[in-house]
């Protein structure tokens, strides 16, 4: 299984369970293409099929994927979201780098007023991290695996 992205603390996500059938640890471990960690108020056991919402950034930042892994936290849920659809990660790998992009500048003081130095921060971001995010790059680096992260019910 690939590694995960880490989806920023402060852009909510939400996840629903969807009607797909679950899948068994080993069959995830083997199809995984990859996937993003968020945090989360609720657990969810691994292999639950799940939708990943950014609301942010709107009703097309929908993401089919499968529960790889949930560790507690102090403040809830640190979720491993694995997708087995290449469609499904390469959109979310996107929305990801979207919602780095736009924490990168609120980090700078940038807001959505100021479209040149917004550009600009947002083009320094990719010269610094877009490698990152590349298919190539989805590896342990990035973040647990579920054969070593602990299921919480």
């Amino acid at each position: 299984m690939r590694g995960f992205l880490p989806h920023p603390d402060d852009v909510p996500v939400e996840l629903s369970l969807r009607p797909s059938p679950s899948l068994f640890r080993q069959r995830l471990h083997t199809i995984s293409l990859g996937g993003v960690a968020c945090n989360h108020p609720r657990a969810y056991r691994r292999g639950m099929a799940v939708e990943m919402t950014i609301p942010s950034l709107g009703e097309q930042a929908r993401y089919p994927g499968y529960v790889a892994w949930c560790q507690r936290q102090d403040d809830g849920y640190r979720v491993g979201i694995a997708f087995v659809d290449e469609q499904a990660l390469f959109g979310a790998r996107m929305s990801e780098q979207v919602c780095q992009i736009q924490q990168y500048c609120q980090l700078h003081g940038v807001s959505q007023a100021e479209p040149y130095h917004l550009e600009a921060l947002a083009q320094e971001w990719v010269s610094l991290h877009a490698s990152e995010f590349s298919e190539a790059s989805l590896d342990a680096r990035h973040g647990p695996s579920a054969s070593t992260m602990p299921l919480q019910a």
